[in-house]
């Protein structure tokens, strides 16, 4: 079963349980099994995880994130989720690729319409401002690419100007 944090969730642990060793997982002796491991101490619950314990917390590999250069600060309210954004941008790749590029892309903020680097990215801009973002594949496109363009597992580098909110 896939673990976080604090653990693996009751759901998992139960169909893990019920393929490998053929366990009724609509019996209330599993939903026991649950509350008195807790009870006795042997299971640790957070929230709906568990672990045993003593056993070591999993690592959780630190969640990608973009990385900002303002180059100039523009003016006026910052954008944020749900706001109309329009930019002119030119995306490259690590070796200086130039993949896309675009004097007016309109979409709206927070709304999934783009990758999820730009929604974190464009987010607090303001109006005339410019900025370089470093988005980590993750936050790209990940493991598919996209088109011939953009290899899979691809960083990206924009410079992106934001030239109205709405």
């Amino acid at each position: 079963p896939a673990s976080s944090a604090n653990g693996i969730s009751r759901a998992s642990i139960v169909k893990y349980l019920s393929s490998e060793f053929n366990i009724d997982k609509t019996k209330p002796a599993t939903k026991k099994a649950f509350k008195d491991g807790v009870r006795k101490g042997i299971l640790i619950q957070t929230g709906q995880s568990f672990r045993v314990k003593g056993d070591k917390l999993p690592e959780v590999p630190e969640e990608a994130k973009v990385a900002i250069e303002d180059i100039k600060e523009g003016t006026g309210p910052e954008a944020e989720s749900g706001d109309t954004v329009t930019v002119k941008y030119e995306g490259k790749l690590d070796d200086g690729t130039i993949f896309d590029s675009a004097n007016s892309f309109e979409f709206t903020l927070g709304a999934g319409e783009v990758i999820k680097g730009w929604d974190q990215g464009i987010k607090g801009m303001k109006r005339g401002g410019k900025r370089k973002l470093f988005v980590p594949s993750k936050l790209g496109y990940g493991k598919r690419g996209a088109g011939p363009e953009i290899p899979p597992n691809a960083d990206l580098h924009f410079m992106v100007k934001l030239k109205n909110i709405a």
